[in-house]
């Protein structure tokens, strides 16, 4: 009885140290994480209009590589997610821009020219 009382007490004790450090791993992993995020959503990728699709509100962007999306440099199709973007640009234009993957679609979701 005696040797099953110490086994609960060690167990009490370890599971209330563990229990205790968890806000604080937690802590530690999310801070990392929102920093990583924050990074990325700050991140505009460079990239050439290739094509301008209006009536399909459609980029073709050559592109460097896209952190967010894990993307190497390419050439490819992004929907818009509002089509006056598509009267900024057009076919030879640098620019910057952030992609998401929204509803499975690659869409271009900030735009801006490079002067």
């Amino acid at each position: 009885m005696k040797t099953q009382l110490h086994t609960l007490i060690a167990a009490i004790a370890f599971a209330t140290v563990s229990v205790a450090s968890l806000p604080a791993l937690a802590a530690n992993d999310h801070g990392t994480h929102v920093a990583q995020a924050a990074s990325a959503a700050t991140d505009m990728t460079d990239g050439e209009i290739r094509k301008v699709d209006k009536e399909n509100g459609k980029l073709t962007i050559k592109h460097a590589e896209i952190k967010n999306l894990d993307m190497p440099g390419m050439t490819m199709v992004f929907q818009v997610k509002d089509k006056a973007m598509l009267d900024k640009v057009q076919a030879g234009d640098k620019v910057k821009f952030k992609a998401a993957s929204e509803a499975g679609k690659f869409t271009v979701t900030e735009l801006e020219a490079v002067k």
